[in-house]
């Protein structure tokens, strides 16, 4: 059974896709995707189609981004808390005005206390901790601008265990783990 309120959880988390076109595939991510119990998205999906691709999977979860067209922004929140494996996860995009990407995201969620904050927007992944919370950028799956590789992240969730993984297109695993 997957699920939202289970006691550990596979989640693959995406942002910053910026589909094209009347259709969105993602196939290098497919396996990922298709077993896990979550899919979370911190926006710019852009296209409707994009959305669609996405929210065909269990669990999905979405916020909008600053690239996503009206009928998009349309269907999704600015910003949300999740329960997740008895973890407190924001979602967020990153976009706004002054401080840094990371900071924008952290300060989004000052009056409100999780344990993980998921954003995009910067298409720079990155997974690191601030004051105990452990922040994930997944960076971009299909729009890497100045990164060598697209990218997403895998969380994994469990009572005793957070695991954060970096996974790149090229067939490789790699990044940093927290436990939190």
């Amino acid at each position: 059974m997957s699920g939202q309120h289970e006691l550990s959880m596979k989640i693959a988390v995406f942002s910053d896709t910026h589909g094209t076109g009347p259709s969105f595939t993602l196939d290098w991510a497919l396996p990922y995707l298709t077993t896990a119990d979550a899919v979370l998205h911190a926006g710019d999906f852009t296209t409707p189609a994009t959305l669609a691709f996405f929210r065909k999977f269990p669990g999905f979860h979405g916020v909008t981004g600053n690239g996503d067209q009206p009928e998009v922004a349309a269907v999704l929140p600015g910003q949300q808390i999740l329960e997740l494996a008895a973890y407190r996860v924001g979602l967020f995009h990153g976009h706004g005005p002054g401080k840094s990407t990371p900071e924008r995201a952290y300060a989004a969620f000052a009056d409100q206390p999780v344990d993980i904050i998921v954003f995009g927007h910067s298409h720079q992944p990155a997974i690191f901790t601030k004051n105990k919370i452990l922040l994930l950028n997944p960076g971009s799956p299909t729009n890497k601008r100045k990164e060598r590789w697209f990218s997403f992240i895998l969380l994994e969730l469990s009572p005793s265990r957070v695991a954060a993984t970096l996974v790149f297109n090229t067939g490789k695993t790699t990044g940093s783990v927290e436990e939190y």
